[in-house]
């Protein structure tokens, strides 16, 4: 086991041997609706067999009272306490560092400041957001997912909409400011997900993270393991809503919406997301 060395509040595990990496993020919480961000995060960072490589200690960062550590049980009698760190992983194969942990409670200069630095550590060539909303469309259509940038290059290339959102932000909005600040090119992915399904998380959504993301930087997109997942989440769906028939009507109505209407643009996938953003109450863009 490598030695732990430590970096202010950024635990250097080993460097990794990378080239000019991508990296990709999510973070649990306010910008991960049914958890399809971090869902899609993790199964990155699987299928590359990315290993950690640092970690973001919890302490400077989390209100304890709001996201709690577990205890979990080793071997029937150990406890075990575990810290809702923020985890950097890497994958030299596929040339991807995947950062995946909880959106902080306070200090989001510092802690995205200290993201920022990572990826300049590692050479990262582009930084690529991912984050899940939640928006009026139908859990039987394809899920509308929004790509944005500022960077008129990378807007050509991939195809990307100018970001022209302007209100209350989570960790991710703060990130990209710090890659701007950083010199460090970055994109954002927002999946929209029904607003009237409380289930967690949202395979169908990660599917369509992961498949635009593919088609940006050719990572792998979901498994047929992740498609039965989505096929089965969307089986369970329909069972619940079929049980209630307000809910089986309002569904019917965003279908026609849906059917009737052009693909969402960036700008409406945006008013969404803006929606979403100011639901959520005041006090959490700190």
């Amino acid at each position: 086991m490598c030695q732990t060395a430590d970096v202010d509040f950024v635990h250097i595990e080993h460097d990794p041997k990378l080239r000019r990496p991508n990296l990709v993020a999510a973070f649990r919480g306010w910008n991960d609706a049914g958890g399809a961000a971090s869902l899609a995060a993790g199964y990155l960072r699987a299928v590359t067999d990315a290993e950690r490589c640092a970690v973001i200690d919890s302490e400077p960062f989390i209100d304890y009272q709001q996201t709690r550590p577990t205890v979990q049980l080793v071997d029937g009698d150990v406890r075990r306490l575990d810290w809702p760190e923020t985890e950097i992983y890497a994958s030299e194969k596929s040339d991807l560092v995947v950062v995946v942990g909880t959106e902080p409670n306070m200090r989001w200069r510092a802690f995205s400041g200290a993201i920022a630095d990572m990826a300049r550590r590692y050479r990262v060539d582009l930084v690529i957001t991912m984050g899940a909303l939640l928006a009026d469309t139908p859990h039987t259509r394809p899920v509308p997912v929004s790509a944005t940038a500022s960077d008129l290059e990378l807007m050509d290339r991939f195809g990307l909409a100018r970001s022209t959102y302007e209100g209350p932000t989570g960790i991710v909005g703060v990130l990209h400011d710090a890659c701007a600040r950083a010199g460090l090119r970055s994109a954002s992915l927002w999946a929209a997900t029904p607003h009237y399904i409380s289930a967690s998380p949202n395979p169908q959504a990660a599917m369509a993270l992961l498949t635009r993301l593919s088609e940006m930087i050719g990572t792998p997109a979901g498994s047929s393991e992740l498609e039965r997942a989505a096929s089965e989440y969307a089986l369970r769906v329909a069972s619940a809503i079929s049980d209630d028939p307000d809910i089986a009507g309002y569904v019917q109505q965003l279908e026609e919406a849906a059917d009737a209407a052009d693909p969402p643009s960036g700008d409406e996938l945006a008013a969404d997301f803006e929606r979403y953003l100011r639901e959520q109450g005041d006090g959490k863009d700190e």
